[in-house]
Formats: C-alpha cells, structure tokens, sequence
C-alpha cells in the first residue's frame, strides 16, 4: 500500500541528491558532451524565442525536470512491478519480487560488464516505451531521453538503492506500490509536490476530482445524451479515461 506522505518527504530529499549529481556533471570537464549538449540547447531556445532566461536560470530549471523525470520514471515503474502489471520485475517489488529485480540485475552486468546502473534504468524504462500502455510515458518526450547520459553511473545505482530499500523494523521494502485500484493519480500529486520550486514557478496544480467531475457533467454528459458513447478498451477497463467512469 502506499504511504504517499511518506514517500514524498523521501523523494523531495534524495531529488537534491540527483540534482547535485546532474548540475555537478553540466560543469564537469570528464563529460565535456554534457555542458555542449546543454549549451547548445540552451542557444536554440534562446534563439527561437522560447525562453528569456540566462543560462544559470534556465539550466537550473532543465536540471530540475531532468532529475524529477529519473525519479518518476523509477516511480512508476515501481508501481507497475509491485503491482504485477509487467513481469519480470527489475527494480524491486514486494516478497520474492525483490529478489527476482536482484537477479535480473546480475543477468544484465554478466551481458553487459562495462555498463553502469544508467544503462541498466536505461534499459528497463527503453523496454517500456516499446509497450502501448507505457510508450508515451517512457518515449521520446520523457524529459530523460534528452541527454540520457547526463546523471551518473554512480548517482543511478543511489536512485536504484533507494528503491530497493528495506524498512529495518519490518524487512519489508520501505516504500510499497501496491494498489488494488491501480490509481495512478498519486503520480500526478507526487509531480506536482516534488519539487516546491518548480510548483511555484511552473503553477503545477493536478486537477483535483471534484473539478474534473463538475467539468465532464456540464461538456462530456450532454455530448453523451446525444451522440452516445462507445468503449473500446480491449479486454481491460484499467486505464480508462475519466469519462467512461459510470456512464453507459
């Protein structure tokens, strides 16, 4: 089940680690790629207008997004696991679950000896953007695929601990996916609350139920009475937008 007070308050502090680990590397001289890639894009945005930040400014705010995307992406991934949606499971999961994500990390360091723990996220969440449900998710516009060299090795294997942590008064992992109602808006609450600056900055505020109710009883219920509705969901309801929710 999850603790989503608990889970924010640990994602807002190990979203600094990541964000040192991902300014210190738009600075550093051993991946000169880096601070290229970033100045260049910088000077593209500036050139078409799209932004009237100097470079510290605007980069601080792409380094905030990049980093809040490397959690996220990790986040959901963990709910997918947890709650069995996808097999094996690489990052954790509850009971042998973890054990499994363990050995899948072995299996993928025997085939690929050189790489890092970025490549192995990299990896799972390349696997997920081939899938319909999770492509746009984990697809070219998740802000990772960018420059998805841009964190380290070191701090990807600090993201892959984090989630794999274990609660050392009950063993059990210390955070828990698992929902039975597969409600994924608790990743819209956690985007909106993990980074206090950029909710400030950017307005991020989900849409809370009762105005998105409000708003499809008076536009989507009279299109409804006229035209119908027609489901075509495949086997599975999950994933339904709210529109289809108790309207037939």
């Amino acid at each position: 089940m999850i603790n989503r007070q608990a889970l924010l308050a640990d994602l807002q502090k190990f979203l600094q680690r990541i964000e040192a680990d991902l300014l210190e590397r738009s600075e550093s001289t051993e991946v000169p790629e880096v601070p290229a890639a970033l100045h260049a894009e910088y000077e593209k945005a500036a050139k078409a207008e799209r932004t009237a930040q100097n470079y510290e400014d605007w980069r601080t705010d792409t380094i905030t997004q990049a980093a809040a995307a490397w959690v996220l992406s990790c986040v959901f991934v963990r709910f997918l696991e947890d709650n069995s949606l996808i097999d094996p499971p690489k990052l954790a999961g509850p009971g042998d679950r973890l054990a499994r994500a363990r050995d899948e990390h072995e299996l993928y360091f025997r085939s690929h000896p050189k790489h890092t723990d970025r490549e192995y996220l990299l990896s799972i969440f390349a696997e997920l953007a081939k899938l319909p449900g999770t492509k746009d998710i984990f697809g070219e516009h998740n802000a990772i695929n960018d420059l998805p060299n841009w964190l380290s090795g070191d701090a990807a294997g600090e993201l892959l601990n984090f989630f794999q942590k274990i609660d050392a008064s009950t063993g059990d992992l210390a955070h828990d996916f698992t929902d039975s109602n597969w409600d994924t808006r608790f990743l819209g609450d956690l985007y909106q609350d993990l980074s206090e600056a950029a909710r400030k900055k950017f307005a991020l505020l989900q849409t809370p139920d009762f105005v998105e109710e409000f708003i499809l009883d008076r536009t989507l219920q009279p299109a409804l009475d006229e035209f119908g509705l027609e489901q075509d969901l495949g086997s599975s309801n999950h994933g339904k937008l709210p529109g289809f929710d108790d309207r037939s």
